[in-house]
Formats: C-alpha cells, structure tokens, sequence
C-alpha cells in the first residue's frame, strides 16, 4: 500500500541531537577559574593598599597560570563542540538525504528539488553554530551566576540582593524577544528555500524562457522574491540588535548597583549588607571583580541568541525533511549477484497517481521470460503504432524498477522483490540527465567501477566520435554540446557500465528513440540491442522498427493488457 503523503514529525529535537557533555561544560569550567583569579587580584590591591608587597609576586604568577589555564579550556572546549556540532550536522545531512532517497521520484507531493537543496547543503549550517556556541554558553549562563552569587552572599548579602533583582529581568525579555526571533527566522529560511527553489528551476528552464521571450517577467519575479528575502534578513537583524540592546541596558544596571552599594559601603555611608559589620578592601574589590563576570554570560547569550533562533528553524526545517512526505520507497537487502537473466511475474497491480480520477493501471497480470526481449506499447484505435503519451508504459515500467509502489498487487523479479533487485538493474530514461564533468564522470557517477569500464561502455555504445571529440574536457549542465542521439548513447553506457558485484541482468528503456531521427534511432535500437543480449530487456516505445526486433509486443491499455505478437 501506497504510505501516507502526509508530514509527521516523528522525532523531537532532543532525540535528534548529541546531549550536553564535556565539550559544552568546558567553557563553564573556564569561567569558574575567574573567581580564583580575582580573588588573587582583591588580595594584591588589599595588601598593596596596606604596604605588604611580599606576596604580590606569588600572586601575580596564580593570577598568569589561572589565565593560561583558561585560555587552554577555552580553545579546547571550542574545538570539541564544534567537531560535536558538525558530526551531529553530518548525522542530520544523512538522515536527511536518506529520506529523500528513500521517497519515489515520480511523486507528485515530492518536495522542490531547490527547497531541498536549500535546506540540507544551505540552511543546515545553522546548525553548527546553534550546537557549537549558543548550547555551550546557554549552559554557562546557568551556572556561573549561580555559583558568583553563592560565593557573594557569605560576605555581602545586599550585593548578592542587587545581582539577584537584576538577573531574572534580563531571560524574561530576552524570551519575549526570542520567541519573535525564531518566528522570523524560520520566515526568513522558508523565504530563501522558496528562493532557491524558483531560481533553479528557472535556470533549468533558461533557454525556454529566452525562447518564449520571457526574460523581463522572470527577472522582475527574482527581483521580487530578493525584496522579499531582503525584508525577513533585516527583521531578523532588527530582533537581533534589540536582544543586544535589551541586555547591556539591565546588566549595566545591575553592575551599578553593585559599584553604587561597595563604594558608599568602603565610604561608611552605607553600614548595612555585610554579615561582619563592614567589607574590607579586599571583600569589595572581590566582589567588584566578579559583578560584570555575572552578567558576562548574558552578554555572550546575547550574541549568540541570533544563532540560536536560526539554529532551531533550521532543525525544524531539516526535521521535516527527516520525516519526509509522500511516497516512501520499501527497502530491503539487496538479493545476491546472479549471472542469468531473472523473469518479470506482476500479479494483480493497480497503481493510481495521487489525485487522479482513474487507474492508469487495474488488476494488471503479467509474466515476462527470463532473457526475453519485451516492448510495451498502449493502443491506439487498435493499432500498436504511435501510441499516445499517458498509457501507463512508463508508469509500467517504473513499478517494475521500484521507482514507485504499486496501490495493490506484487511484483517479481527473479522471485525477489524490485527493491532487493534494484542493483541489478540498470535504467535508460527518455530525459537522462547529464551532469557538468567529463565523460567518464558521466558514466561512472561515483560508482566503483572495474578499470576501463567507463571506456569500454563508450565503445559498446558507439560513441567513439563522442568520446574523441570530448576526450577528457567537461561537458556542460543539461548536456550542452551533445545531440539528443549523443546523451541518449550516453545514458546508454551508463547502463553498460557496472560494478563487478552488481551486473545489470534487467534492462528497462524507456522511450529510447524518441524525438531521433531514423539513423540515429537505428543506431541507438543497435546498442540497445547489443547491450540486452542474454539479458531480460522491457522498453516501452511508440516505435514500430524498435517493437518489432523485439520477441514479443505488449499492447497496453488503462485497465489490462493483451499480447500482440
């Protein structure tokens, strides 16, 4: 059965990323190591202000080693939470690429292939800066004022009094502005995807845009999604520098008070709020020293808050993509490498796109030999020549490739299922898509293919004049430079190129000969016939030559089949 098109999250955010460890408390430990330091540096100023210098050395190396020390854990804990952060982006990426891979491309929910672009390669960086700084300096903020306070009250509680009526002010509004911010944030990416998404298509497109003369309504459409894009980028901008401004208002406040309070206290106008009667020079120096490191967390949070409420839209966007929508492609083992040709058995499938009023296929059965030669056709007034677009062949054939499940009914190759024989197939689509890269590029995609592989497919599809007039040079996006007889010998290699683990015993052509002329669509119905030989092959074809040099024609039509031959 067809899996649900609609979109479920179906993981939270706390399950998707690493927990806080070490590399996040590292930075809190460095800021904990302050307080030693400044209690040294309260002590040198309190025993220099009575004469004593005899110390001052010592204290002055504890103040040096207590920062290098610091410095160390600094550089450490930001190397460690970003090799976190970016493995748990890659693991994300992953899982990401995975779900779309796994989702049919003959889908009609399937997500914009710039959205999606956007969204794992573009947007997913967020995330690095999200994991890396905001959760290390988000647990800081919750220790390092906790402890400064313990460690003030015992000696002033009136200072400890004026940082605690300070503190809860500043991540009340600082969440007031947050929750805004990420609003906007996630705004702003949806933005830049859609963005994305319309730009590439355009380019794709191009030279039909030029063609049809619409130049000027495509650049003013860009023009106005840049506007867009632009107006979203300078709200997020305008939150950010309000979270700054919010927060250097209320902790210069606090750090006032506290000056305020110890300098009339030394002053003795102020003789209340120590526990011993009066704080020496020493106390309110220390305390002094400490009162801006209160806050200084907050200002670091501050700063990285624009991180964070990037960060979490782009989770969110990256969580939806995990979770994915529409149709979802069954997995299974791959079925071990066999050298003989496997039999097609479809046993009752039905198949009907989403939305449509009618089948394009019901209840269809269907046995195909091992090694047999297959063209499938849709009649048209009876006659198997021509048949027009939309009878279900290359629907047929994409269920047989596992491209897509079917509504009812089973499929199988070999005895096996089309997704454990997958990499046994290989696939020759009427728009084979040509990547910018060379030749060889070209056919070996990335695959591990055994030496001369990629060659010996150019020889066996007849593309000796291609390959000599392109050699090693790149061959631009789309197939710029290539006739359509050339990329069609092209996506032929590809198929005639494979690993040695994994032979192609099933060919499925789709429209190979389509839109060629006659010499070049019996040149490439030759190479498509010397790549089948001992294989199983099924084309679906409008073309009498190619369906009449193969063994048996299927005439198909919306609702069954019948053999013509």
């Amino acid at each position: 059965m067809r899996h649900s098109r609609s979109v479920h999250v179906q993981r939270s955010r706390n399950e998707t990323l690493p927990q806080a460890g070490g590399a996040d408390l590292l930075p809190s430990l460095s800021s904990l190591l302050w307080l030693p330091q400044a209690l040294l540096i309260a002590m040198a100023v309190g025993a220099m202000a009575s004469g004593h210098f005899d110390a001052l050395p010592y204290q002055a190396m504890g103040v040096l080693a207590l920062g290098a020390l610091r410095a160390w854990l600094d550089a450490l804990g930001a190397r460690l939470s970003f090799q976190a952060a970016r493995a748990a982006l890659t693991d994300l990426r992953a899982a990401a690429l995975a779900r779309l891979l796994a989702s049919s491309p003959l889908d009609r929910d399937r997500q914009e292939s710039g959205a999606a672009a956007s969204i794992i390669a573009e947007q997913a960086e967020a995330v690095v800066p999200y994991l890396a700084r905001f959760r290390p300096i988000r647990c800081k903020a919750t220790i390092l004022p906790l402890v400064i306070v313990a460690v003030v009250f015992p000696l002033s509680w009136a200072a400890a009094l004026a940082l605690l009526i300070s503190l809860p002010v500043i991540p009340l509004f600082m969440a007031l502005i947050g929750w805004r911010a990420e609003a906007t944030s996630r705004a702003q990416m949806v933005e830049l995807g859609q963005m994305n998404a319309f730009l590439l298509e355009r380019l794709r497109g191009l030279a039909t845009i030029r063609g049809l003369g619409a130049t000027a309504r495509t650049t003013a459409a860009i023009h106005t999604h840049a506007e867009t894009l632009r107006e979203k980028t300078m709200a997020v901008l305008r939150i950010a520098f309000m979270t700054s401004a919010v927060l250097e208002l209320f902790s210069a406040l606090g750090v006032a008070m506290v000056a305020v309070y110890v300098g009339f206290h030394l002053l003795g106008d102020l003789n209340f709020g120590a526990w011993g009667g009066q704080l020496s020079l020493t106390q309110g120096m220390f305390i002094l020293l400490l009162a801006p490191h209160f806050f200084e967390p907050m200002r670091e949070l501050s700063a990285v808050w624009h991180d964070r409420a990037n960060g979490e839209a782009a989770l969110a966007a990256l969580q939806i993509q995990i979770a994915g929508a529409g149709t979802q492609l069954p997995s299974a083992p791959p079925a071990p490498a066999s050298p003989t040709a496997p039999a097609v058995h479809l046993d009752q499938v039905s198949f009907r796109h989403s939305g449509a009023d009618k089948p394009v296929l019901q209840a269809l059965s269907l046995k195909i030999a091992a090694g047999e030669h297959v063209a499938i056709m849709a009649p048209s007034g009876g006659v198997a020549i021509m048949a027009p677009s939309g009878g279900g062949k290359s629907t047929l054939l994409a269920l047989i490739a596992g491209l897509v499940p079917p509504d009812q009914g089973a499929i199988y190759i070999a005895g096996q299922t089309p997704a454990q024989m997958r990499q046994h197939m290989a696939w020759i689509g009427q728009d084979p898509h040509i990547f910018a890269g060379t030749l060889a590029q070209n056919i070996s995609l990335g695959r591990d293919l055994p030496p001369g592989a990629a060659a010996q497919a150019m020889a066996d599809a007849q593309m000796q004049r291609v390959a000599a007039l392109h050699g090693s040079g790149p061959i631009g996006e789309g197939g710029y430079g290539l006739s359509g007889g050339e990329v069609l010998r092209l996506s032929l290699a590809r198929a005639m190129a494979r690993p040695a683990d994994h032979p192609a015993m099933l060919l499925l052509a789709d429209e190979p000969t389509a839109h060629l002329d006659p010499t070049t669509a019996a040149e490439v119905t030759h190479s498509l016939l010397r790549a089948a030989k001992g294989k199983t092959l099924i084309t679906a074809t409008h073309d009498p030559v190619l369906a009449a040099k193969m063994d048996r024609i299927i005439q198909l039509d919306p609702i069954g089949m019948e053999d013509a031959a």
